[in-house]
């Protein structure tokens, strides 16, 4: 059942509607002219608005102004006896779902209302699972070096500046990435990641660029590569430490001159990618080591966030703690546990080689093997993978 609102001067058009909506099983209400609508539209929540274009007091294009503003996640289909192609085009830049010309075709009047409230549905599941993989990506923590590195990401997200992520295995490198995009001007647009230490060296270069029909053996068709997906976006070079000398040279020409060219291909494409890279290499070593071009590592550092091993914020683990308990406990459809003090306690003097994502783990194993309580025991036990 919709909630729908419906704007028309005429009333035996609102009267039609309101018998025929109903019958469909809708709650309807009515509305004479403009103010009458946006009166009932502000005191009250509905999933689709008709609204008549020719009223008296305020047109219908004036109303969809209006009603837009307020909210602009409501659909408007406008309704005309007085149509015309331009008027239609005027409606829908402005906000309009669809326009529909008097007398109804009441059938299609059906299938709009419901194209409307289905896609309205899907624009909201999308949002709140955006908002539950948000949840699942937050960077969560109070000690000064998270709090810097959060600083950093406020301050560098809106530029186009290239970043560099270093830090070891575990401490959220990819977290990092996600909201330099998240808080980017790009934020609308994809977010590509290539983990460039799971790809055999022979094919980083296809997974990168792309290839055409018929580059390599296997090439059975032609494949865009990660660059051009991101196109607009922003390209996450996770682990590039781990990227062959002659894919560095390619990633090196897409840097300067924003162009790449699929293997097999001698065409230029054009590519606009804010990239950003990870590694838990010491760089410079690896320069000096003649595994990573010098000129490469300039390129992508123009902005370099460390992020900071779990030893050197072990403050965060209280909160760290909560939060993994919180969304695993989600995830598994039970209510969160209750760690106790002193398992907060031992969960602080452990080494975590691993980091965030090892006390990830251990949380999930704590929840899974304990009962509701868990105890500093429950942490001696279990908190080794070979308890």
């Amino acid at each position: 059942m919709y909630k729908i609102l419906v704007i028309d001067d005429e009333k035996a058009i609102r009267n039609t509607l309101k018998e025929i909506l109903e019958f469909e099983g809708n709650q309807v209400d009515l509305a004479e002219d403009g103010p009458m609508g946006l009166e009932l539209f502000e005191n009250k929540s509905f999933d689709v608005v008709l609204c008549d274009i020719k009223m008296p007091q305020m047109d219908g294009i004036e109303v969809l102004d209006k009603l837009i503003e307020k909210n602009h996640e409501v659909p408007v289909i406008m309704i005309s006896g007085h149509g015309n192609i331009d008027t239609a085009v005027e409606a829908i830049k402005k906000g309009a779902y669809d326009f529909i010309e008097k007398p109804l075709d009441l059938n299609r009047l059906l299938i709009t209302i419901r194209n409307a409230t289905d896609k309205n549905a899907l624009v909201q599941e999308t949002k709140t699972l955006k908002r539950k993989v948000n949840k699942a990506y937050e960077i969560v923590g109070e000690s000064e070096p998270i709090t810097k590195v959060k600083e950093m990401i406020e301050r560098v997200a809106p530029t186009e500046a290239r970043v560099l992520v270093t830090g070891s295995n575990g401490t959220g490198k990819e977290l990092v990435a996600r909201w330099l995009h998240e808080k980017s001007n790009r934020f609308n647009m994809p977010f590509v990641e290539v983990n460039c230490a799971a790809i055999p060296s022979e094919l980083i270069e296809s997974e990168l660029f792309g290839h055409e029909k018929g580059a390599f053996t296997s090439a059975i068709k032609q494949r865009k590569g990660k660059f051009e997906q991101a196109d607009g976006g922003t390209l996450f070079l996770d682990e590039i430490g781990d990227m062959s000398l002659s894919a560095q040279a390619k990633v090196l020409r897409a840097l300067q001159e924003n162009k790449i060219s699929r293997v097999g291909s001698d065409k230029d494409i054009n590519v606009n990618v804010r990239v950003v890279a990870a590694t838990n290499k010491n760089l410079t070593k690896e320069i000096a080591n003649g595994n990573f071009r010098e000129d490469l590592y300039h390129r992508l550092s123009v902005i370099i966030i460390h992020v900071p091993s779990l030893v050197e914020r072990i403050d965060d683990i209280p909160v760290l703690t909560d939060h993994f308990n919180k969304l695993i406990c989600e995830e598994y459809g039970i209510q969160p546990k209750v760690f106790t003090d002193d398992a907060i306690e031992e969960l602080r003097k452990l080494q975590w080689t691993g980091n965030v994502r090892e006390l990830r783990n251990v949380v999930e194993r704590l929840i899974i093997l304990s009962d509701k309580e868990i105890s500093g025991k429950d942490v001696k036990t279990f908190a080794s993978p070979a308890f």
